[in-house]
């Protein structure tokens, strides 16, 4: 695995935001200007955004709030790694899941390999964004899994009410939104035998203070930072009411199954009563959302009346509500 604890150490220095001069860094490191300078530029293709001034240093173009491992420890119970550097936090919770525990919590700052719904490339910048993962074992099994990208959205959504952010919706099956913009994104992999346990990993990326240069999707986007009018989140309470959230939601639905999220789902769906289509392969399917109901199935109003899909997304264009 490569070593990245230079440029780490070097991120720390420079997270407060402040120029700091090659020379003194250098002196701070035991190594040379050049050398720093060398690991500059390997943190920028991380997607940090560093200005050189001459005769001034380098100053990062905003402060950064790294993410504390302890901080966080500290106020859950549940079991915590934070990787500054990772391929996917999904995939190493995937990988070692037969050595951990259940809650367990993977975090990073930065993503190699992140990925979304249907194996898509998740932009990762170094910590511009929440990259986070929670392993859970259900003992109920995998047919009992349904829904569950649905309860985990709900969870998100009131914890981030629970932080004063409000008008945030949800988009069927696995997104989040806010006034018609992705805000986030859930991917729940999952993997057992019938009869047994299923081992649930609940991937959650959130855009947090996302820069147009760092991202290449094909739909519009937004980030928290636009949310809120600023550029500060403490993104280690926004990781501890996630956590916290998601450990109530988990236990509910394993208690109670999608009975209890039906109408808290409905009362976040971002397309309640508006027009839209649903793809399912290559089929399109047009109709009036009514929200979901008890096996988790979005309910599209057609002319053949209400019907409940379990696959597909949902699409919506500008002009397709009116």
């Amino acid at each position: 695995m490569k070593d990245h604890s230079v440029k780490l150490r070097l991120l720390k220095m420079l997270s407060d935001g402040h120029f700091h001069s090659g020379e003194a860094l250098g002196e701070l490191l035991g190594m040379s200007r050049a050398a720093i300078s060398k690991h500059i530029q390997g943190i920028q293709q991380w997607g940090m955004d560093i200005h050189r001034v001459q005769g001034k240093g380098y100053q990062l173009a905003r402060p950064l709030m790294m993410l504390d491992e302890h901080r966080i420890r500290s106020q859950v119970t549940n079991p915590v790694e934070l990787h500054p550097i990772i391929d996917s936090t999904n995939q190493y919770l995937l990988d070692n899941s037969h050595m951990i525990s259940s809650g367990t919590v993977c975090i990073a700052e930065y993503q190699n390999k992140g990925r979304g719904r249907r194996g898509r490339h998740w932009v990762s910048p170094f910590g511009s964004n929440l990259y986070f993962s929670m392993y859970w074992r259900l003992d109920a099994g995998m047919a009992a899994a349904m829904g569950l990208s649905l309860v985990i959205g709900v969870a998100i959504v009131e914890a981030l009410e629970e932080m004063g952010l409000n008008g945030i919706k949800l988009k069927w099956p696995n997104d989040l939104y806010y006034q018609d913009r992705k805000l986030a994104g859930i991917l729940v992999e999952m993997s057992g035998q019938a009869g047994g346990a299923a081992h649930l990993v609940i991937g959650i990326g959130m855009n947090l203070i996302m820069q147009d240069e760092n991202i290449a999707i094909d739909q519009p986007w937004t980030s928290l930072s636009q949310v809120l009018g600023q550029e500060y989140i403490d993104r280690n309470q926004l990781v501890i009411k996630l956590i916290q959230a998601l450990n109530r939601s988990l236990e509910n639905y394993e208690q109670h199954g999608m009975q209890e999220f039906v109408e808290r789902w409905n009362r976040l769906d971002n397309f309640l009563g508006r027009r839209v289509h649903l793809i399912i392969g290559p089929n399109k399917i047009t109709g009036i959302e009514r929200g979901i109901d008890q096996s988790g199935g979005v309910l599209l109003e057609t002319p053949e009346g209400i019907k409940s899909y379990l696959g597909g997304e949902i699409s919506l264009r500008k002009g397709d509500d009116e």
